[in-house]
């Protein structure tokens, strides 16, 4: 005899539209009236008799209110005509762990519990979202489903099943739906073994003269960080920080940049003592920051750097590459190794499903966002692990047979060394977070403005522009097409600034201007950013008019 359906009456809540990663609001929000269960209702009835007798996953980054969520979602889920749930034990599992689950499983799909590189806590954010067959975002087709029965919802389907014990690896039997919980490794750590040589990798991280320091800055890698880096890699356990799991990430910002990572980056900065490599996760653990000794690599270089190496220092590309990916405000660095390497190009929207189509067609092998997300079709996720773990294979194959105590080939050379064979793109990202809703349309509007009279020849400052346009795609798997995707102005000399608002907040409205100039002159390749960037910055400052509209007279981070 099936979960006996506990029918409840809730009625609609309004804004419940999915973003590009799911849906995020203030933790208040969720747990205010039905708020959680009226989304997870809408995508179960939007999915309707294709869940019934399904799998799914399920899991999140620690945050607060996470295992009180895990329990309705639970109920739900059992009263919805789910089977089984796979959980995370204590309701653990980073996004990319998530996508490898149910791609190892074949389940179909997933909900994850975070509202990723945002603040966690009772006065913070919290957020939810689903993963569909590939473990890829779900698809625009289900999130406009999901939004239209948010609008009309009346009724919850509750599963009468008490609350599970998830601290506790096993299976839990109900009539008709099972609730299996599983360590948050399972599978992940496994993929990664395949992916990686993990021998390789071990030696080079017990070498004596290589020290490398991974922040997990309290947030959901710290339940994998130990396992892989110190259990199975051999590196000592003060290799990795902050890995207690917290439901307020400890009071702390879980972004890895500059601005939020500011302890690692002032142990990466501290002189000729400091470690030899350094990296942070975020929340959910699909994000990453990678630094030197004294060294930052920006994201657009990092996606760019682990492609030109990828096939000579990871096994899971020894047979090469497919293809390559950027979202469109991502510096063009990968664009220059596509060209060089004679592998396809593909330029996307912000969003991480359109990579997903382009993998599961078989056109794309590694892929990367300016905003620290990188990731290849191991999964369908930015996965932070996985860049870490590719830029400690590069370090460890480049120093392959190297005695103790010889020099060794550091993430600065390796920079370096690219920027001299493929020339360097300078870029950089401006956030001016918190803005109110307002005045950031009205600025973007402004820009609107100027394209629309804009024309090829015209003069910004010393910039001649070559075209100026609100950014579309064409979907190439399925001819979909996504517009108003950013305002960009290209100019001639393959310089351009971008404005778009994010989407990934949970208040108010986040501008990110981007910045980009290309430069071959060898006296010039090692630059600071933004020295080399200057003119255009003042250019784009003053084509937007962000300051007057804004009242910001500078950026909240600056990457």
């Amino acid at each position: 005899m099936p979960v006996s359906v506990l029918s409840r009456s809730t009625s609609p809540h309004a804004g419940q539209k999915t973003g590009t990663s799911g849906l995020r609001k203030k933790t208040s929000v969720f747990t205010s009236d039905n708020y959680l269960a009226n989304w997870v209702q809408a995508l179960f009835s939007s999915l309707g008799s294709e869940i019934d007798g399904q799998t799914i996953c399920l899991g999140g980054d620690g945050r607060y209110f996470n295992r009180e969520a895990a329990q309705i979602i639970l109920k739900l889920a059992a009263g919805n005509g789910i089977s089984r749930v796979i959980v995370g034990k204590s309701a653990i599992l980073a996004t990319p762990a998530a996508s490898a689950l149910i791609r190892a499983r074949s389940l179909f799909g997933g909900l994850i519990m975070s509202a990723s590189h945002n603040p966690g806590g009772p006065s913070e954010d919290w957020g939810i979202k689903f993963n569909y067959k590939s473990g890829e975002p779900a698809p625009e087709r289900i999130t406009n489903e999901i939004f239209k029965f948010t609008e009309t919802i009346s009724e919850l389907k509750f599963g009468d099943i008490p609350d599970v014990d998830l601290a506790v690896v096993g299976t839990t039997e109900f009539d008709g739906f099972t609730v299996e919980v599983v360590e948050c490794t399972a599978e992940y750590v496994p993929l990664l073994q395949q992916v990686f040589d993990f021998d390789m990798l071990k030696a080079f991280l017990s070498r004596p003269d290589f020290r490398m320091k991974f922040d997990a800055m309290h947030a959901v890698t710290g339940a994998y960080a130990p396992k892989i880096f110190c259990e199975l890699l051999g590196a000592p356990e003060s290799s990795v920080v902050n890995c207690g799991v917290l439901e307020d990430f400890g009071g702390g910002h879980p972004d890895p940049n500059l601005t939020y990572a500011k302890e690692l980056v002032d142990i990466l900065y501290s002189g000729a003592d400091a470690p030899d490599f350094g990296a942070a996760s975020d929340g959910d653990g699909d994000r990453n920051m990678i630094l030197g000794k004294g060294f930052f690599v920006s994201p657009s270089d990092s996606v760019a750097m682990i492609a030109a190496n990828a096939q000579e220092c990871i096994p899971y590309f020894k047979d090469g590459l497919k293809g390559v990916a950027r979202s469109m405000p991502t510096g063009g660095a990968l664009d220059k190794v596509a060209a060089k390497m004679n592998l396809p190009f593909y330029e996307v929207p912000t969003g991480w499903k359109f990579f997903g189509n382009l993998m599961d067609d078989g056109r794309c092998s590694i892929c990367g966002e300016e905003s620290f997300g990188t990731s290849s079709d191991h999964v369908r996720e930015k996965d932070g692990l996985w860049a870490v773990l590719s830029w400690l294979s590069i370090l460890a194959k480049r120093n392959e047979g190297k005695a103790a105590g010889e020099k060794l080939v550091t993430v600065e050379d390796i920079a370096k060394e690219h920027w001299a064979k493929f020339g360097r793109n300078f870029f950089s990202r401006y956030d001016y977070e918190g803005v109110e809703s307002e005045k950031a349309n009205a600025m973007m509007d402004h820009v609107r403005s100027v394209i629309a009279s804009a024309k090829k020849g015209d003069k910004f400052g010393e910039f001649e522009l070559d075209f100026a346009d609100d950014f579309e795609y064409t979907d190439p798997v399925d001819g979909s097409v996504a517009s108003k995707q950013g305002l960009r102005f290209v100019f001639t000399d393959s310089s351009r600034f971008i404005f778009r608002l994010s989407g990934t907040g949970s208040s108010g409205a986040t501008i990110r201007m981007y910045i980009e100039q290309y430069e071959t002159d060898p006296s010039k390749l090692e630059m600071d950013a933004q020295v080399a960037l200057k003119s255009l910055i003042d250019v784009a400052l003053e084509t937007s008019k962000l300051e007057e509209f804004t009242g910001r007279d500078k950026p909240t981070v600056i990457t």
